[in-house]
């Protein structure tokens, strides 16, 4: 794909954006590229930290003069008037501004919510990256987008997206797709001579993963026994579930199982573990979504964040050619891996902008469905009253464990995930127990409000 070509409306055109929740790692990352994109004009910021991202942004090189706080409507049409940054902590202030796509990355799925709504009645394109929001009520933003005539999207460079483009430029080419899904966001580095493992930049003792290096023949045994040697360390993580809800909502492909399967792999095992258990892997049923530890050498490419196909090979001597060359095939000849094994945050996500603003298509999917419901399952018991707090840098909920159930199983029963977060209890909860949404306050919430909508 020649891009230049893809978006030759750029020349001579400019398109305006507003990001929320600017003083983010994403939202840092997407204002890094801007600097370098005359095309794109940054009209509006919103952050509740003012003074930060002001700070951010002179240290990433804009210029003061160019930066405007602003407190009432009226600033911020002077600001956009001037050719300004309008620096904004109420997000309601955004609807004054003048702007062609929202970028919206706060994490926090009730604002979020609003947000786009916001954004999308009033005729602008919303770009989501907080997949918070998305897990819950992308399909009912979507189909408001579609009414009105504008595009609401996942972004590139964040993996939901980077997934949905590969698995649609699969399809596309007449790959039959059994399993796609992601590597978990840190790598596990295993040094053999030292036997340290290293995870997330702390090293741990584990000599005896040595002699598990290799696959063998009882794929599900040594996985197990990876399992097993790592069971100190975590090994699933909430993001995860969510981005696979995204994913899962976005292509019609399925979980893999309820609390996703996560093995320790190497990249080159990837065609002989997410495959049907007929065939020597993990898998009960085809065309899921699901989540592997990358498990790799000091000297060997990491993985961290990428995300990958497996497809079944069709012609052995095609890809027999294709093995010679490098790419991973399973063992048996019957299946591939395709993989990127990278994304890039903010860097990339222009493409989504353009794709968006200048050409009316998402990159994601334009017909989202509920196929998939991320629930929460109580993993201590809790007391009618307590409120279900998220938090942190992983936005956990705490003492609720994520699961990633079929929609047919689970929609309209199951409280979703980021649905269930920050609600109080009405009822006792044993370990074990699943969220069901009998068993929430809601009270005044667009969030829940939009989830209600939903077909």
């Amino acid at each position: 794909m020649n891009y230049e070509t893809l978006f030759q409306e750029l020349q001579g055109r400019t398109i305006s954006i507003a990001l929320t929740g600017a003083k983010g790692g994403f939202g840092r990352s997407l204002l890094v590229q801007c600097r370098h994109i005359k095309s794109i004009r940054v009209a509006a910021l919103c952050d509740l930290d003012l003074d930060g991202t002001r700070d951010m942004l002179l240290g990433l090189g804009y210029a003061a003069d160019s930066l405007a706080v602003c407190t009432d409507a009226a600033q911020v049409r002077a600001a956009n008037a001037a050719a300004k940054t309008a620096l904004i902590s109420d997000y309601r202030l955004l609807d004054d501004a003048t702007l062609d796509i929202v970028v919206e990355a706060t994490g926090n799925p009730d604002i979020s919510a609003q947000i786009a709504i916001n954004a999308i009645k009033r005729g602008v394109h919303v770009a989501m990256v907080s997949k918070e929001t998305d897990a819950v009520v992308g399909p009912y933003l979507n189909r408001l987008a579609c009414e009105r005539k504008v595009v609401y999207t996942t972004a590139d460079g964040d993996q939901p997206s980077n997934l949905i483009g590969l698995v649609t430029w699969a399809r596309v080419l007449g790959f039959e797709v059994v399993a796609a899904g992601k590597s978990s966001e840190y790598d596990y580095v295993f040094d053999p001579v030292s036997g340290q493992l290293e995870y997330m930049e702390a090293p741990h003792a584990i000599p005896g993963l040595n002699a598990l290096l290799t696959l063998g023949e009882d794929v599900a045994g040594r996985l197990q026994q990876r399992r097993d040697a790592i069971s100190a360390l975590p090994q699933s993580a909430t993001p995860d579930y969510c981005e696979m809800n995204v994913v899962s909502n976005s292509t019609g492909l399925t979980p893999a199982c309820d609390a996703l399967s996560y093995p320790l792999c190497r990249i080159a095992e990837l065609a002989d573990v997410f495959i049907p258990r007929a065939d020597g892997g993990i898998l009960d049923r085809e065309g899921v979504v699901d989540v592997f530890n990358c498990l790799r050498l000091p000297d060997e490419a990491s993985f961290g964040g990428g995300v990958f196909v497996v497809v079944r090979c069709t012609d052995a001597e095609v890809w027999e050619i294709l093995r010679q060359k490098g790419h991973v095939v399973g063992r048996n000849g019957k299946y591939a891996a395709i993989y990127l094994p990278y994304h890039l945050m903010g860097l990339e996500t222009p493409i989504s902008l353009f794709s968006a603003v200048l050409q009316g298509r998402a990159s994601g999917s334009p017909t989202q469905q509920v196929h998939a419901v991320m629930a929460a399952q109580a993993q201590r018991a809790f007391k009618a009253g307590e409120v279900l707090r998220m938090g942190g840098h992983h936005h956990n909920i705490e003492g609720m464990k994520p699961l990633l159930l079929p929609a047919a199983q689970a929609h309209r029963v199951h409280a979703p995930f980021y649905l269930a977060a920050n609600r109080r209890l009405k009822v006792d909860l044993a370990a074990g127990d699943i969220v069901s949404l009998d068993m929430l306050e809601f009270g005044q919430s667009t969030l829940y409000s939009a989830w209600q909508a939903l077909d």
